[in-house]
């Protein structure tokens, strides 16, 4: 299963909303707090760069597959874009929408 996400583009792109979705849970739910309640900014200047590393090959990988799969902006593209700005977003959007393009 792993090997078959790496040779599609699709695929591809769902492993960077996992880690992308990752990435923005563990830095929202505990960085974060380790920074503001308990003074501890280590993890969060390590994981915002790495965060938004992925948040931006997410991104452009997102507008590069709809490019080349001729996804419909206003149908699909859009959902995936808006939901990299959600926790939980990506993973949703790998549910509902990309695990079923990739298996057609």
């Amino acid at each position: 299963m792993m090997k078959k996400l790496f040779n599609t583009s699709i695929g591809r792109l769902r492993i960077l909303a996992i880690l992308e979705g990752i990435s923005l849970i563990v830095l929202v739910f505990i960085a974060v707090p380790l920074k503001h309640v308990w003074d501890i900014p280590g993890l969060s200047k390590s994981l915002g760069p790495i965060h938004g590393a992925l948040f931006l090959l997410f991104v452009f990988n997102a507008l590069r597959v709809g490019v080349e799969q001729q996804w419909k902006f206003k149908e699909i593209t859009w959902k995936i874009l808006v939901a990299c700005f959600i926790p939980f977003g990506t993973f949703y959007i790998d549910y509902k929408i990309l695990r079923k393009i990739d298996k057609e």
